[in-house]
């Protein structure tokens, strides 16, 4: 789905951003508050790629988008100013909310990836700058170099700034103010006075420590700007509000970052660095190891992102990058690997799979149609990429490889070793990454797909029980064309006659929503359902739920998912029928008979059978 294109079309369907008042989002969909709903075209909106159809109820225009309904509201945030911050620094946005860690790795994600290409493309062009001059292409001397030098180190000295707007963004804080502070933090006499001796601030001594490509602090502080400005936009009057609000937060957000939060990061910083360095001293083979066998592992279950602040900390602290060495092994592997497939496969689908995933992943290091198209469903060459990058990065690290820039790895960014470390033990270690996955693709092979034959995982299904006690009946009889019709997935209706929802199977919470109106599971097999608490009752704010999980929580069939009071949502008006659903049923197809009548949790309900193309099986 191209997000942006779908957020552009839905937005001058509804009648343009004028005519929106109030935007929210739930499971599945987009739900508009117009101005005048008669400026809608709804057969247009209907008509857009990516729009399942669109409902208009309880004084909304309910736009149904599905599992993406996410990166749709993200995108219309970036056209307009709909979901961006408020005057009370709230947002339009409802989302869910899932663990800490899982918490913390989103908004790594979140903050980076706007980011993270501009990043990686200034990066790509110092380490082509390094290399000219290390082969004696350039010489440093030159004011032609000085401007190459400026262009692709400039961005990473002043990372604080971008990250500053991008941290913003995340925690609905205002940009501008988020800008100036990272700006006094770069500032050229504070710069200057790193590693002065005697400085205070009225009376209290405090160490300068450098914020030059800094990641932390500017984090920290964003996120407490967050909370002032919130705490100070309702307690100000509405006169002075805007002006002062910035004058105290940015008064008090300073000092606090050099006195507190830049010395506390900067300790951290060091010690992580030097943490990162003994390894790669004392057991740089472990090390490497562990970053090339585990590194597409980690993308597979998006952990990558807890990393990459991490390679721009080491570099901070130490000038250079010792992680992302072996993550060169780990990409070219998974590229190799999907290399043998391409020579030795004789499905054609499957051969047309992996000859463009080859050449994106050995030029741009884009490994994820290789991944997820070829290597992970044939399960062998995934394991042989694991064995050749775990090698290839013991061998680079043994050689002290390193980088001085951010580059995303792969055979274009190479150049950003050169010169960095034992170029033999790379060439090396570069060369067993490549080998023992072809190699072993090649010589022991893997199971392949018969030609246009789908395949039906015998091993891999699911035993959906009932999550709630009550009656089951036909999706038809939802009063809400979207279940009804079968358009967000296959599966049966429960008109509840308890107050208590259970997981149907052993899984983990793919999604939960404070307002405890829904919840996603996602079992081992990657069936994935939706249990929808009634119509329309998000509108209800979560009263009369209590949510008992939270997403990316693994939970056992009959643990208690929600509680709610099915009478208080009767008086409220609204209908408390609950679909159960399979949202993902090209790749799980519900089998056999359909429960019907009165069912009591954890009674069996229907069963899903994974069914897969032949060209991914």
């Amino acid at each position: 789905m191209d997000h942006k294109k779908v957020a552009e079309d839905v937005l001058k369907g509804v009648g343009g951003e004028s005519n929106v008042a109030h935007l929210t989002s739930c499971m599945t969909r987009l739900r508009f508050t117009l101005r005048d709903e008669s400026q809608a075209d709804t057969a247009a909106v209907k008509k857009v790629p990516g729009v399942v159809t669109v409902q208009q109820s309880g004084g909304q225009y309910q736009v149904v988008i599905g599992d993406e309904v996410g990166e749709v509201l993200t995108a219309i945030g970036k056209i307009s100013k709909i979901t961006t911050a408020t005057e009370s620094g709230t947002s339009a946005t409802d989302e869910p909310k899932g663990n800490l860690f899982n918490r913390f790795i989103k908004m790594i994600s979140s903050i980076f990836t706007p980011i993270l290409w501009a990043l990686a493309g200034t990066g790509l062009l110092k380490a082509f700058l390094a290399a000219a001059v290390t082969f004696g292409w350039i010489d440093t001397a030159t004011s032609t170099y000085m401007v190459l030098n400026a262009l692709s180190d400039a961005f990473i000295n002043f990372l604080p700034l971008a990250l500053a707007i991008s941290a913003a963004r995340y925690f609905k804080a205002s940009e501008f103010t988020s800008f100036a502070i990272a700006a006094a933090m770069l500032y050229p006499t504070i710069t200057a006075a790193v590693g002065a001796e005697g400085l205070t601030f009225f009376g209290i001594p405090f160490v300068m420590v450098s914020y030059v490509s800094s990641v932390i602090p500017i984090i920290v502080i964003v996120w407490l700007q967050s909370h002032a400005e919130r705490f100070l936009y309702a307690k100000l009057h509405a006169s002075i509000r805007r002006f002062v609000t910035p004058m105290i937060v940015i008064l008090l957000a300073v000092p606090i970052v050099f006195l507190v939060i830049g010395p506390i990061s900067d300790l951290l910083g060091g010690w992580l660095g030097g943490a990162i360095g003994w390894v790669f001293e004392v057991v740089p083979w472990l090390g490497g190891a562990i970053m090339g066998g585990l590194w597409q592992v980690f993308v597979i279950f998006g952990l990558h992102w807890g990393l990459v602040p991490v390679f721009q900390i080491e570099f901070q602290t130490t000038g250079q990058m010792l992680l992302i060495g072996p993550v060169f092994a780990a990409v070219l592997a998974q590229a190799a690997a999907v290399a043998g497939v391409w020579v030795r496969a004789k499905n054609k689908n499957l051969k047309s799979l992996a000859a463009p995933a080859t050449l994106s992943g050995f030029l741009a290091g884009i490994t994820e149609p290789a991944i997820y198209g070829v290597n992970l469903p044939l399960k062998t060459p995934f394991a042989f990429g694991i064995a050749g990058g775990a090698i290839g990065g013991a061998i680079i690290a043994i050689g002290g490889v390193f980088s001085t820039s951010f580059v995303v790895p792969g055979g274009l960014a190479l150049p950003a070793l050169f010169g960095n470390g034992n170029m033999a033990l790379l060439a090396i270690g570069l060369a067993a990454a490549i080998l023992i996955p072809f190699l072993l693709v090649i010589l022991v092979g893997f199971t392949e797909p018969k030609e246009d034959e789908p395949v039906v995982a015998e091993a891999k299904d699911t035993d959906v029980r009932s999550p709630l006690a009550g009656t089951v009946v036909p999706l038809s009889e939802v009063p809400d064309a979207t279940f009804a019709e079968g358009l967000l997935g296959d599966g049966v209706a429960i008109r509840p006659t308890g107050n208590v929802v259970v997981a149907p199977f052993d899984g983990v919470v793919a999604a939960a929503f404070p307002t405890g109106h829904a919840v996603g599971l996602r079992a081992a097999d990657g069936t994935e359902v939706l249990i929808h608490l009634g119509i329309n009752t998000v509108e209800l704010g979560g009263k009369g739920f209590s949510l008992k999980v939270d997403q990316g929580q693994a939970v056992t069939a009959g643990e208690v998912l929600v509680e709610f009071d099915a009478a208080a949502i009767t008086a409220a008006g609204y209908d408390t029928i609950t679909p159960v659903i399979v949202t993902n049923g090209d790749d799980h197809a519900i089998v056999g008979e359909r429960v019907a009548g009165a069912v009591d949790t954890g009674d069996p309900l229907f069963f899903v059978v994974e069914v897969m193309p032949a060209a991914t099986a």
